[in-house]
Formats: C-alpha cells, structure tokens, sequence
C-alpha cells in the first residue's frame, strides 16, 4: 500500500473506518492485530499527516541536549553512555523529513531502575513500595501494594526518584514490555524489575509511551533480553535502543489519533465479546430444545427449527463443540436412534449381569458386591424410554478404584527396573478418548501393591481432573486417583459408557469441594445414576454417535482452516499496511 493509499485509508470517515476496522477485525485476533497496525504505523509517521510549519526534529535534538547539559551541570543526571547520533545503514525504516533518528537514552532526560535487593516490606508504612506485580497496561495496580520506611525509601528514591508522567517500564520477568505512565502525585519506592523512563522537553511521556507499546519497539527489546529462567532487558539495552523521533506538535498529533482509534477498537473488542455471548446464548437456547425433547416426533419438530439456523449456530469451532455435546445428550436420552420393541429390555441384561457375577462370587474368584439402595425412581433426571432402565457402575460389571499403597509414592524402588505401564491422571485427561501413552513403569514391588488393568478398561480421573473418562489401549497400573470399569461382556464394551460419562462430567465436578485440588470420592461415582438401552440398541447408539462425532471432527476442521485462511489474510493486509 503506497503512501497515497495509506494516507486515504486514515483519513476515512469515522463511519467508513469503522466498517473498514470491522472488516480486519473479523479474523481471530484481529482486533490485537490492529493495535499493533496503529502503533506501527504511529512510529513510522504514516498514522497523521506532517506539517511543513513543525520545528524539525534535529532542532528538538539539540535541545534536549541542552536540557541534559544544565541537569548534568546541577548532577541531578548523570551524563548518557549512548551517543545520539545513529548510522544510516542502522535505521530499520525510512522515517519523514522532518523526523530524526536517536536513541533513547539521548532523548530522555534518564533511565534507572529500583533497588536489586528488595528490602522488607510491609502492608502498611510511609512509602508505598512497587514491584512488577503493580504495574499494568492500564495504570499502577494498588490492591495489594506494600510499604518500606522513610530510611529504606529515601536509599531507593535516591536512585531511581520516579516522578508524575515517568513511563514505568517492566524490565524483568514474564510481564516484561509491559508500561504504563506514572500518575501516583507521592514518592515511592520501586524493585528493580521496573525502570523509569523520564520524558525530555523534546519527547512527550504519551509519544514515548506510544513508542514504546509499538511492535518495533518490542521485539526489539525482546530480540536483546538475557537470562534464561527469567528473562530481562538491561538499562544499557533500553537505553541503545532506536527513537524515530517527530517534531514535538506531530507527536501529540500522533498520540491524540492513536486515543482516538484505540477507542474504536475497544469498541469493535466490546462488540465482538456482547456477539460472541448472543451466540452462546441462541446456541443455548436452540440446542437446549432439542434435549428437553420428550419423544422422537418432538425431537424431530425442534431438530427442523435448529436446522434452519445452522449457518447461524455453526459457524465457529466453539458452536460445533457444543452441537457434539447435545449429540451426546440425545443418546443417553434414548433420542438418537428409535426403539425397537422387539430388543430384549435392559432389565434382562441386568439379571444377565447379576447371575455372572453371582456365579463368579460362588466360585470364589470375585468378592461379594456390596448391597446398592434401590434407585429413587423420583430422583431420577429423566424420563427413560420403553425397554430402557436406570443402574448403577457397579451393577454393570468390575468398578473400583486404582492401587498405590506403598508410602512415598515416589520411592525409587517401586519404578527400578521398570516393567509394568503406570497412567497417571494427565494421561488420561490428554487421551481424547483411548490411551496411548505413559510416563512411568512400575517395577515387579510397583506392581505388587497396585493391580494391573487389562486393555480395554475405562479410566475415570476422580482427582485433580474430575471425570475425564479414556479407555487404557495397553494393560496398565493406575493409582487411586483413578477409576477403572469393566463392563461386563454382554455389554459390548465400554463406548457408550464413555460418551455417559461425558454427558455426566458437569454434575459431577459439581459435587468437588471447593479446594485448589478438585476431587471426588468413590462413593459419589457408584451412586451416578446410569441410564441403560436395550443392548441391540446401545449398538445403534455407539454407531450413530461415532458417525456424527466424525462429522463434527470435519465440521470442526474446516471451520478451523476457514478461520486460519482469515487470519492469515488480515495478518498480511496488516502487516502490507505497516510496511509501506
């Protein structure tokens, strides 16, 4: 895009730019994308017009030179360690006439930063005391800020003396990049991790903001940081650092258009956030009719009205995990697939069920189950279809709880030599359905106080992950973190089980204290009601939801590199535009 282009496209009515904003910010990240376009463009002198009456730039210079020289003079500054005076071949970009290139340190009047040692603080004092932790893009966070006493401050203020309109730049740690100007009218004391980056009569603390928020500006800062665990730009690294310095009137020319267009995207920001809840809302309410369906001519009416909105509805990922999980609902509901009067009722499968495992316990080779209440047929959250009944894990087959007895867990001689598989609840939570990988092999002692599952066993996390539900493609241990089900084989396997437990996870989680470390017990999993189809049916139902699950994996996909084709378009308008 030339310079004639780019002048008219800023130049636009507000309602054209506005619709012009909208179309770039239509793709994912868009909007941030356009952020780092207007201060791309703010810094290159493209984002306002020069005036030919503005003082140029190399006057500016001079003066702020001068300003250093009577503060050196009155040794309220030390003098710079950077010469202003850049090289040609150094430039990253051709700037305006009237502009200049310099380096930070010469055209601000001093960069330092807070004390290294960070002295004893308290939560109340004479001084406030700031760290990183209070520095936001927004303004200096206050919530949890500490004190030093007058004897402590008055050590770091000598260093560092920030002042009303210093930009306080985090140099340090996982927020670096991040500043904002001062706006605190008190002495206060700052860590390290913080400059202070003080304003010159030649460089206005909004310009350098603006500077210093820019794309340009941060990588290059990101592009010289050390360290390794924590990552930090130095003072002699900020203080080398490249100005494309305008005449004094364009920088607040400059920084008055960038308010102005920053507002319009906060407000495209706003407006995308209030349509993505409308959506999330009529995707709620339509999808919702569908399971509150109570018969297969109901469902059929509602699925005709949500079908004449899916160009609505479906058109994000996020929508298309939603219509999986109503998916889900439908068949446990016994709403997917229609009855077959002529399928054995589940009632028979469960005597099936109870006989086998009656017999097992005679012979010795399994304990006794213990006694389950009878089902509350008032408590239950549904109504079940004809032929259809209610039951719990432990009626349905092997249900308990993994093994890991021996105390610490981490005793080296439970995994040396390692030989059995040991899944833990990460690897069932980052499954996606069947388990194909572990981090730890328990030895012959690791094996000896756990137990091992066979392939095929559904795992059920009941820590840390509450119901995340895969099913072990290897013989393996778990601890007692986990769950294993084995249904009993005249069920077929554990498929639809595992989209129940889907189905399920929301309540359940519901039933995790409150605590950092979510769990449930046991007792709560053998309780959850299991809605059970006839088996014939249960194979209907594994067989529809495998074909619309891949439906939706397509659906999701092409949505995806829709999006990808989007972004990658804007990105490259974006980037075009703060090139040229």
């Amino acid at each position: 895009m030339g310079d004639d282009a780019l002048a008219e496209f800023f130049s636009m009515s507000a309602p054209a730019l506005v619709t012009e904003f909208e179309r770039l910010a239509g793709a994912p990240g868009g909007v941030a994308r356009l952020r780092e376009l207007i201060l791309g463009l703010a810094v290159r002198g493209r984002l306002v017009p020069q005036d030919p009456c503005d003082e140029p730039a190399s006057i500016l210079l001079r003066k702020i030179q001068d300003e250093k020289d009577r503060l050196v003079a009155a040794a309220r500054v030390k003098r710079g360690k950077v010469s202003a005076s850049v090289k040609e071949e150094e430039a990253p970009f051709v700037l305006p006439a009237s502009w200049l290139w310099t380096r930070l340190d010469a055209a601000t009047k001093k960069i330092t930063d807070g004390t290294h040692h960070s002295p004893a603080s308290l939560p109340t004092g004479a001084f406030k005391y700031l760290s990183a932790k209070n520095i936001k893009s927004w303004g200096i966070d206050l919530a949890d800020v500490t004190y030093v006493p007058a004897q402590v401050h008055q050590e770091i203020y000598s260093r560092c003396d920030p002042e009303y309109g210093d930009v306080l730049y985090i140099k340090d740690g996982a927020t670096t990049g991040v500043l904002t100007i001062n706006t605190l009218n008190e002495e206060f004391s700052l860590l390290s991790s913080v400059a202070v980056v003080k304003p010159s009569c030649g460089l206005t603390s909004a310009y350098l903001a603006v500077l210093m928020r820019s794309p340009f500006f941060y990588r290059a800062m990101r592009d010289g940081m050390t360290g390794v665990a924590i990552t930090r730009v130095t003072l002699s690294k900020l203080g080398a650092a490249l100005v494309p310095l305008p005449p004094l009137n364009e920088q607040a020319r400059i920084v008055a258009r960038v308010d102005e267009l920053m507002q319009l995207c906060d407000a495209l920001e706003a407006k995308g956030k209030l349509e993505a809840q409308q959506h999330a809302r009529l995707l709620e309410t339509l999808l919702g009719t569908l399971t509150d369906s109570t018969t297969p001519e109901e469902l059929a009416a509602n699925w005709q009205r949500v079908a004449e909105h899916f160009d609505l509805l479906l058109d994000r990922p996020e929508a298309v995990d939603v219509l999986e999980q109503t998916v889900l609902q439908l068949a446990v509901r016994g709403l997917l697939v229609p009855q077959d009067p002529s399928d054995e009722p589940a009632a028979m499968l469960l005597a099936q069920i109870r006989a086998h495992k009656a017999q097992l316990s005679s012979d010795g080779r399994v304990k006794r189950d213990k006694p389950l209440p009878a089902v509350d047929m008032q408590a239950t959250p549904f109504a079940l279809p004809r032929g259809w009944a209610w039951a719990r894990f432990p009626e349905l087959g092997e249900f308990g709880r993994g093994k890991s007895k021996h105390r610490p867990r981490n005793d080296p001689a439970l995994f040396s030599p390692p030989i059995y598989p040991l899944v833990q609840t990460g690897e069932v939570a980052r499954a996606k359905g069947t388990i194909l990988e572990f981090h730890s092999k328990y030895s012959e002692l690791g094996l000896a106080q756990s137990r091992l599952w066979p392939a095929g066993t559904l795992c059920i996390t009941i820590a840390a992950n509450i119901a995340d539900a895969a099913v072990l493609g290897f013989d393996a241990c778990f601890p007692d973190s986990v769950v294993g089900f084995v249904p009993a084989s005249c069920l077929g396997g554990t498929n639809y089980f595992q989209a129940f437990l889907e189905t399920a996870k929301t309540d359940l989680v519901k039933f995790a204290p409150a605590t950092a470390q979510k769990n449930i017990n046991l007792e709560i999993l053998e309780s959850l009601l299991v809605p059970l189809p006839p088996k014939s049916e249960i194979e209907r139902i594994v067989s529809r939801v495998t074909e619309l699950r891949r439906l939706c994996a397509d659906l999701r996909q092409r949505l995806a590199a829709s999006q990808a084709t989007q972004s990658r378009l804007a990105g490259a308008l974006v980037e075009s535009v703060a090139s040229a």
